[in-house]
């Protein structure tokens, strides 16, 4: 079970792998698509809406069950996307993400693997998102009024991992050329 969760490390080993985290409504997902567009390469879906709109389209409610076939499901479709990556894979949430969800949801509950995995899991950025966005529904989204409580969780976590990340905040414009200058870095 272990092993689903771990990334692997032999396929394209000289790839940069970045990740998007931080609370829901705060454009991961617009930035990780134009950021695909811009360095012609792919990116990871968040599996976790996935997950939930197939479950809400039956009119199920997650779980702390599918915490783990959430975080199976992560790592399976990035260690996937790797093979074909660009010099540069980018990642719409890690099992970093999934861990702070959980133990937000379920009362600190998360399963022990998936905290070892989000712990030694690797990635050269995180790009973690200020909550300045207007949140959305979606049908999904459930959280308008505790964006600050979960932006501190999100990164304390990365500063009590010692993860390296850059804050990113203001307009959408503004976000993508914050994370334009920080990939084109890394590539370097």
């Amino acid at each position: 079970m272990e092993e689903k969760l771990k990334q692997i490390t032999d396929t394209n080993p000289n790839c940069i792998k970045v990740v998007f985290y931080g609370p829901e409504s705060t454009g991961k997902s617009s930035l990780v698509k134009e950021l695909a567009k811009w360095f012609d390469t792919v990116y990871v879906e968040e599996y976790a809406r996935i997950y939930a709109e197939a479950k809400a389209q039956n009119n199920l409610q997650l779980t702390k069950e599918d915490v783990l076939p959430i975080a199976i499901g992560q790592i399976t479709s990035e260690n996937e996307q790797l093979k074909t990556a660009n010099k540069l894979l980018i990642c719409d949430t890690d099992l970093l993400e999934t861990k702070v969800y959980s133990e937000y949801y379920y009362n600190g509950f998360c399963p022990k693997p998936v905290k070892k995995y989000a712990h030694e899991n690797t990635y050269d950025l995180y790009f973690l998102t200020y909550i300045d966005t207007v949140w959305e529904a979606d049908g999904i989204r459930d959280q308008p009024n505790n964006r600050q409580q979960l932006f501190n969780r999100f990164e304390k976590e990365l500063k009590d991992l010692k993860k390296p990340y850059v804050l990113i905040k203001g307009s959408f414009e503004e976000r993508l050329d914050i994370c334009k200058t920080q990939i084109e870095n890394l590539l370097k």
